[in-house]
């Protein structure tokens, strides 16, 4: 972790300790390679950089991608506690008819919820997709709704759905960098549920059916996520894979060939852990200063940040990191745990890279009636 001093000031700047960046530090990156692909996108797990793009805001049909949010869905329901993997549901007709990929579910039969997930998300089941929706909201479209609220609470602001599975509609649409979003929430969220998606298969009524992300037998550091195709959507795929601490989500849609989105996925990924590192400077609720506060119970308050702070920078170029924190002046109590009280900074190469708000880590209440006059005194004096 990098180490911080202070300097006087009305605002004081903290200042990273590390090497000063000279005015001949050039930092060289290749392109990211070219992708035969309508819309695609490569972020950083942790830091949410996006490290390639094209087209990530054009609002695509989706395919079987729609299933991450549908599974999303169901995750949070049982978090929730409004349902359990090993409650059973009922396969109803219209389930059981559904075209496309199937698992293979029966009509009137009884199949558990931990099943069903394992159908939609290993199998592409959109039987499987559709039980499961009308068993948590009652009918499809009333789950359809349950998906667009999570996508809302994301900000997933080019995002709509229909369907539970990804059949065509007009109204039924999301963008690469709305599915990096929903991507990087479900592994942050759900990581035990999330481990299901590096199965290689699953064997249910007798029939074994290969999960279709071939990266999970090319790469071993790939760990998901979800295939898709329809005639309008072409062939898609959402893939993330992790090499050492870092993590990367990219997406690809609109690929003539299931072998396309394959490499396609690998060129980013393989680009990505090239020739960037991503790096923890900071941890949440560690202090990082305790400026002087006036008027309060106590002297000093404790600063730091509420989340971890991640960077994601060209490889070989740590050392050129440099911080500031910018602390507000004359900080007078009450304060409350949580309050933004500055900022901290990181550039590279005298470029900003990341800001993250500077929160207060401990609530403190105003002090005694002497307290609050002697530091009136002081403040005056000063």
């Amino acid at each position: 972790m990098f180490r911080l001093s202070f300097t006087a000031g009305a605002i004081l700047i903290v200042f990273l300790q590390s090497l000063m960046v000279s005015a001949e530090t050039k930092i060289l990156i290749p392109a990211a390679p070219m992708v035969s692909a309508k819309s695609y996108i490569l972020q950083d797990y942790n830091s949410g950089r996006i490290l390639a793009e094209k087209n990530a805001d054009q609002k695509m049909a989706p395919a079987s991608l729609t299933k991450i949010m549908a599974v999303y869905t169901i995750f949070h329901e049982l978090n929730n506690g409004h349902l359990t993997l090993d409650e059973q549901v009922t396969i109803s007709k219209k389930a059981w008819r559904t075209p496309g990929s199937r698992m293979f579910v029966e009509v009137n039969k009884k199949v558990s919820v931990k099943d069903l997930l394992k159908g939609v998300i290993i199998q592409s089941g959109n039987d499987a997709s559709v039980a499961l929706a009308e068993h948590v909201g009652g009918d499809e479209a009333t789950f359809a709704q349950m998906m667009n609220q999570q996508a809302e609470r994301l900000n997933m602001i080019n995002t709509h759905f229909t369907n539970s599975m990804g059949l065509p509609s007009k109204q039924h649409y999301t963008t690469a960098r709305d599915l990096a979003i929903l991507t990087s929430a479900l592994i942050n969220e759900f990581p035990d549920y999330y481990q299901w998606f590096a199965e290689k298969e699953f064997t249910f009524n007798s029939i074994t059916q290969k999960n279709r992300n071939t990266l999970l037998w090319r790469d071993k550091t790939v760990d998901g996520v979800k295939t898709g195709h329809t005639e309008e959507a072409g062939y898609c795929l959402v893939a993330s894979a992790k090499r050492e601490a870092m993590r990367l989500v990219s997406v690809v849609m609109g690929t003539n060939s299931t072998s396309t989105r394959s490499n396609e996925n690998q060129s980013l990924l393989n680009y990505g852990f090239r020739f960037f590192e991503t790096h923890r400077l900071y941890k949440s609720q560690d202090t990082l200063s305790e400026p002087r506060i006036w008027k309060g119970e106590f002297q000093n308050l404790k600063l730091g940040l509420a989340e971890d702070l991640y960077v994601t920078i060209p490889r070989r170029h740590y050392k050129d990191l440099k911080a500031n924190m910018e602390i507000d002046g004359k900080i007078t109590a009450p304060i409350s745990k949580g309050k933004t009280l500055g900022k901290v900074n990181i550039a590279l190469a005298g470029e900003q890279i990341i800001s993250k708000p500077l929160v207060a880590l401990e609530s403190i209440n105003q002090g005694s009636m002497f307290d609050r006059l002697y530091d009136e005194a002081m403040l005056l004096i000063q």
